[in-house]
């Protein structure tokens, strides 16, 4: 399998995109019933918005989510 060379920018993108994930599955992970949270903690999600604006990647979910999958294929 390839190795994805990337940018810091694009580092940050996808560390921060990996943090909104695990928040998000943590948050909903639990016993069935359990109360769920409403939305998702906004310091994350802006966190996430943030790096793929600054890599220059909003909008273009396709190029990074592929990008994505390349640096770390474990992920969805």
């Amino acid at each position: 399998m390839p190795t994805a060379v990337l940018t810091d920018r694009e580092r940050t993108a996808v560390q921060a995109y990996l943090r909104l994930l695990h928040t998000v599955r943590a948050a909903f992970d639990g016993p069935p019933g359990a109360s769920r949270p409403s939305v998702v903690p906004p310091a994350v999600l802006a966190e996430a918005e943030q790096a793929l604006a600054d890599a220059g990647l909003s909008g273009n979910e396709e190029v990074f989510f592929r990008m994505l999958r390349s640096w770390c294929p474990a992920e969805p």
